[in-house]
């Protein structure tokens, strides 16, 4: 949410500016929270291991365990097709010597087993996996004379008959053969691909209208802070194995942030020896990129990692179609370990590092000011896991992480009008326990969490052009402030199974202690029936959420230092957390057994509705709420797994969303501080507030080696506001940005996009297969506004004509 007037500093992104212009706290204060904060990291660690901290179980996924045996008992090595249409699963797999065979993380589902061996009678079962407890399943295999006649289809695969929700899962194929993407947003654009979901600014996720609510779940690990290429570094799409995706059924375990949670499964490979992958890419906008991963197995240990790095010309959606000074560099890697230390317990151990540097993009008057503003952010983390297994109906999962995140703005003396610095980190403690216990037609799930967060923040600006604020407002300013944000939560979950109902109620309390102290009650019931003779589930869901707010910048924006900046009319109000209710009626139906079509309601009532406020075309920024939102939509997705040499999907998105007056938080001067006192009544559309969404991709196998695809996106346009006319906006952004923008209607113009794919596998094996991809992107040439706010106000916009060209290498 971007407020406009003069004297406001408001934008979307961090800051710029020179760190000579911070105030730091004297060395010794640095150096004492440094030792108190490196002995109790050692302490968590020690603490995980000491109390089994496990992590990889996900919230709706199990684990398989086959066996395969001949008609004498004894094992068979084979290899194994798994198949779940409905959670784009499709996987060969290989058992052992003695015909075992463990598959972790499979979303919950039914999946379709097939064997054929040699000298046996071929093998098609249908498993259904419903339970985070492993489940056992014994094959053997018969003599040819004695083959079964049941063979099950992909198409009964389609639908999950005990799925309590909606969910959008992802799955490797799609990872694989997705759109090429501008470094820093592999996985945004995956998301935003889906139902409910859009972008606004740069690369910014907003589940059904709410904005910075997005939380990444990686490996059982919940990231709760802004994801964008602006805010933070990126995981690689490439390093990711499926994605489990949620904007309603909230299983009671996942909190905090609540506008959509995304889990993420990062690549695995148990399969003996070596595996691994390497791929290059390039482009348009002068991109660039390389990614490899590799794990080996060796008896019951696993060692894997992952490296990445990428460069490109058009890193953040430029604010003219210039595309001036916005260059970026972005690196990651990982290393991972796991071992089965006896049948009942795992360790696991991961370690991730990740960075991005790039420029901010000028207006046309900051480039002729010869403006340069650069930001970069850096991150390390270490996660550590635990799993035992009581018995066959009872498991334990813990998880543990450390974590370590900085984000620094600089500008140069050239910056107009405002020289803006950062440099905030934060550093965190995150453990999460939980015990699953099932009983026949009840699975339960208990567990608590605790997430500490120390915050650092630092902050100055130099204003170098007076007329472009009000007054009395000071000509420089500094800030400098630190404070722990400690948040707790337990959990009780139920998943209950009776016929063809499925009801998933739970419970979480939450209790959020940074510059308030609050605590809430939520309460979550999703129900579901399954119609077998029409292949049809019907569904509905109710969440009762507690969000806590952004916690970038918020403790200058809640800081009574600020008040030196105008202390005649100065608003400094402290954020609360959103509470919120959620429902959501949809259903799941199986066409032509090809298709699959889900369509969904929803309705979101939120009270302390959480946006953000902006300083200038940057990325810092500073939270606020309003009083409330109503948001209310419709969805429909059709996929088409595969019919033929056909596969794809269509889906739109209709939604509608207010917010109400009054505001809190932020920072607001001058005028700016007036408006928000006086103004405590009214409603408008909220910055997310795009009536149609459509997405739309069709693959054609043309050979078994060679494909092509072809996709479209429509968008209808935000609402904006700006204080200026027309004649204002060809002046300072030309008659392009013009054409693009319905000042009658308050909102941007539609656009529509066209892309294209062909893939071709050049060299196949059985060790290696090398394949090349081509994309073309927004082929109409439109330019795409995503965001329009006026001078020095939050203008986005989306990258212009380009192609791609992606070569992966897998062994």
């Amino acid at each position: 949410m971007r407020l406009k007037a003069r004297g406001t500093l408001s934008s979307d992104g961090p800051a710029s500016g020179r760190r000579g212009l911070l105030t730091h706290p004297p060395h010794d204060t640095h150096d004492r929270s440094r030792r108190i904060l490196k002995r109790k990291k050692a302490l968590l660690i020690l603490a995980v291991f000491l109390c089994a901290l496990p992590l990889f179980a996900q919230s709706d996924t199990g684990e398989l365990r086959i066996k395969v045996t001949d008609p004498s008992g004894l094992g068979v090595k084979c290899s194994i097709e798994l198949v779940s249409e409905a959670n784009q699963y499709r996987n060969i797999l290989s058992s052992d010597d003695e015909g075992n065979l463990e598959v972790q993380r499979l979303p919950f589902g039914v999946y379709q087993l097939e064997i054929n061996k040699p000298g046996f009678a071929a093998v098609s079962e249908s498993i259904e996996i419903r339970s985070s407890i492993p489940t056992d399943h014994a094959i053997q295999l018969q003599l040819p004379s004695l083959k079964a006649s049941v063979i099950v289809n992909a198409g009964e695969t389609l639908i999950n008959p005990d799925q309590a929700g909606s969910v959008n899962q992802i799955g490797s194929a799609t990872i694989q053969n997705r759109l090429s993407s501008l470094p820093g947003r592999s996985l945004q654009d995956l998301v935003n691909s889906q139902p409910g979901w859009l972008y606004e600014g740069n690369a910014v996720l907003h589940p059904r209208g709410s904005e910075y609510q997005t939380q990444f779940v990686v490996d059982g690990i919940p990231l709760t802070d802004n994801r964008s290429p602006s805010f933070g570094p990126e995981i690689e799409a490439d390093d990711v194995q499926s994605m489990t995706i949620y904007t309603a059924g909230f299983p009671a375990e996942y909190g905090r942030k609540m506008g959509g949670v995304v889990e993420l499964n990062t690549l695995e490979d148990w399969q003996p020896g070596f595996h691994g992958q390497a791929v290059l890419s390039g482009g348009s906008f002068d991109t660039a990129g390389a990614f490899g991963d590799g794990q080996y197995v060796w008896g019951k240990n696993a060692l894997g990692g992952s490296a990445s790095g990428d460069t490109t010309e058009h890193y953040l959606n430029p604010v003219v179609p210039q595309n001036y000074t916005n260059a970026g560099t972005i690196g990651d890697f990982s290393l991972n370990y796991r071992r089965d230390l006896t049948p009942r317990d795992r360790l696991s151990l991961i370690v991730r590092h990740e960075r991005s540097r790039y420029d901010l993009p000028n207006e046309q008057v900051q480039e002729a000011a010869g403006q340069r503003q650069h930001a970069d952010n850096f991150e390390t983390m270490g996660i550590v896991s635990y799993h035992h297994a009581f018995s066959s109906t009872a498991v334990a999962d813990f998880r543990g992480m450390v974590r370590d995140n900085a984000n620094d703005f600089d500008s140069d003396p050239d910056s107009t009008p405002i020289i803006v610095s950062q440099h905030n980190w934060f550093n965190e403690e995150y453990f999460k326990g939980a015990v699953t216990i099932d009983q026949g037609h009840h699975e339960w799930k208990v567990g608590v969490e605790s997430d500490n967060i120390f915050l650092n923040e630092n902050f100055g600006y130099v204003i170098t052009d007076p007329t472009q604020f009000d007054p009395a407002t000071p000509l420089t300013f500094n800030f400098s402030g630190n404070h722990p944000d400690l948040e707790q939560s337990a959990f009780v979950q139920d998943l209950i199974r009776l016929g063809s109902w499925t009801v998933n109620a739970g419970v979480r309390w939450d209790h959020y202690q940074l510059l308030l102290n609050r605590q809430a009650l939520g309460p979550r019931f999703a129900i579901s029936h399954y119609f077998p003779a029409a292949g049809l589930v019907l569904h509905f869901s109710y969440d009762r959420v507690f969000q806590t707010p952004s916690f970038e910048n918020i403790l200058l924006s809640s800081s009574a230092a600020v008040e030196s900046l105008n202390p005649t009319s100065f608003l400094r109000l402290p954020v609360e957390p959103s509470q919120g209710n959620y429902y959501e009626l949809g259903v799941t139906k199986a066409l032509l057994e090809k298709f699959k079509l889900d369509v969904n309601y929803f309705v979101r009532l939120v009270n302390n509705y959480a946006d953000d406020d902006q300083i200038q075309n940057t990325t810092i920024s500073f939270p606020i709420a309003f009083s409330k939102a109503l948001i209310y939509g419709a969805e429909a997705k059709l996929d088409l797994p595969v019919w033929g040499r056909f596969s794809g999907y269509l889906s739109y998105s209709w939604e509608v969303g207010s917010a109400s007056l009054p505001v809190t938080g932020g920072l607001f001067l001058g005028d700016d501080a007036t408006a928000a006192e006086t103004q405590l009544a009214g409603r408008f559309p909220d910055s997310q507030d795009q009536r149609n969404t459509i997405r739309g991709r069709v693959r054609y196998q043309l050979v078994p080696r060679l494909w092509i695809a072809g996709g479209i996106q429509f968008d209808s346009g935000l609402p904006f506001e700006f204080d200026g006319d027309p004649s204002t906006v060809l002046a300072e952004y030309g008659q392009q940005v013009l054409d693009r923008i319905n000042f009658n209607r308050g909102r941007i113009y539609p656009t529509f996009q066209v892309n294209a794919s062909a893939g071709a596998d050049i060299y196949k094996s059985k060790r290696m297969n090398l394949r090349l991809q081509v994309d073309g992107e927004n082929l109409t040439n439109v330019l795409d506004v995503i965001d329009f706010g006026g001078l020095f106000s939050g203008n986005a916009i989306g990258p212009s004509r380009s192609y791609t060209a992606r070569l992966v290498t897998s062994f």
